[in-house]
């Protein structure tokens, strides 16, 4: 029994690579040029999706307010605006006729803000994007891929969570998200855009010159390392009672360049009047504590923790099903949490002050 279960995980797998395969194959074979317009594109993962496209030879234009972004972290190459999403009069000038697609990354995303202060998400998050999709309607932009989020499930009955996990969100910005992938599909349905909301769990990493850098800092990894440089006295560990192992709570983490990649598959493919989900993890979980061992690894410093309560509303375990995105896009993660932790404590030792130490001359990173 326990020999055939292997040896379907095995035929899975590679039924997923030949169609990973396809999928190049057919890229590579397109006239794949295409002009793209990526707001919040001065945002930490914006950034990198910005440059990766570059890379790959696309014309790219970033739209950021730089209310949150950091205006060197836009890549060389790429052309800039500033606007804002939440003033429709500013986008009619700022996003002109000709663009092949949207890739939608500019948000607030702070949980705590969100509770504090709803109508600020309500506003940017669903506001400028209702912005957003007049002007590509009105443009004949036909292809949108936007910037989702497993917040939108809230608390999982089960784990791994898939594309059928209840959408329950627990807080005013998962429910932005979720209002907002629900007006892309009534968008699609009514209109004809071809459109992909992709559903991260928790990013992390870097890549090359591009990092993460937010204020406030409310993510684990990013924490872990300023503790580990110094800058904090310590990582705060929320919970140490949770049903897990080791009684801390576990999340599952994606380097940031395998997200980047997950986006540059979903503008393959896809028709007009369709809206696809898909999740978007690493399919691993990591504890609290692993993240921690894994940083004092890679640094070679004893971080010191101080253990703390846990958060009202944390759930236990929060771990992604990518099945449905590997079949269909083909789309497979490839770096590890060491991988992710070591990009990350390269980027922040080259940065100590973030993105604070290029702002001035604006230049921006390799």
């Amino acid at each position: 029994m326990e020999i055939g279960h292997l040896e379907a995980q095995e035929l899975d797998a590679l039924a997923c690579r030949s169609r990973r395969r396809q999928a190049i194959g057919s890229a590579i074979g397109q006239d794949a040029r295409m002009r793209l317009l990526v707001t919040g594109g001065a945002g930490y993962i914006g950034s990198v999706v910005a440059a990766l496209l570059l890379g790959r030879g696309h014309d790219v234009t970033v739209l950021d307010s730089l209310e949150r972004g950091h205006r060197a972290a836009v890549p060389a190459g790429a052309g800039f605006v500033q606007a804002d999403l939440r003033d429709p009069d500013a986008l009619k000038t700022a996003i002109e006729p000709g663009y092949d697609a949207a890739l939608h990354f500019a948000a607030l995303a702070l949980v705590g803000e969100s509770v504090e202060h709803p109508e600020r998400y309500w506003g940017a998050n669903v506001g400028g994007t209702r912005n957003l999709l007049d002007r590509l309607r009105e443009t004949q932009t036909s292809q949108l891929v936007f910037s989702s989020t497993c917040a939108t499930y809230g608390s999982p009955d089960k784990v791994p969570m898939d594309e059928h996990t209840p959408t329950r969100p627990e807080s005013p910005y998962g429910t932005s998200k979720l209002a907002t992938d629900l007006m892309i599909g009534d968008e699609c349905r009514a209109h004809g855009l071809n459109a992909v909301s992709l559903r991260y769990f928790n990013v992390a990493g870097a890549s090359g010159g591009l990092g993460e850098d937010h204020a406030p800092e409310t993510h684990l990894i990013p924490n872990v390392l300023r503790a580990a440089m110094g800058e904090l006295a310590q990582v705060e560990l929320l919970g140490t009672d949770y049903p897990t192992p080791d009684g801390t709570a576990i999340r599952d983490y994606i380097h940031v360049e395998d997200l980047a990649e997950a986006h540059l598959r979903a503008l393959e493919g896809g028709a007009s009047g369709e809206h696809r989900i898909f999740n978007l993890g690493n399919g691993s979980g990591f504890s609290v504590r692993q993240v921690i061992e894994t940083a004092r690894e890679v640094t070679g410093v004893d971080i010191p923790v101080h253990e703390a309560p846990r958060r009202p509303g944390d759930p236990p375990e929060l771990v992604a099903a990518c099945e449905k995105i590997c079949a269909e896009l083909g789309w497979a993660p490839h770096k590890d949490l060491e991988a992710i932790v070591e990009d990350a404590w390269t980027w922040h030792q080259a940065h100590p002050s973030g993105y604070s130490d290029l702002e001035s001359g604006a230049v921006s990173p390799s």
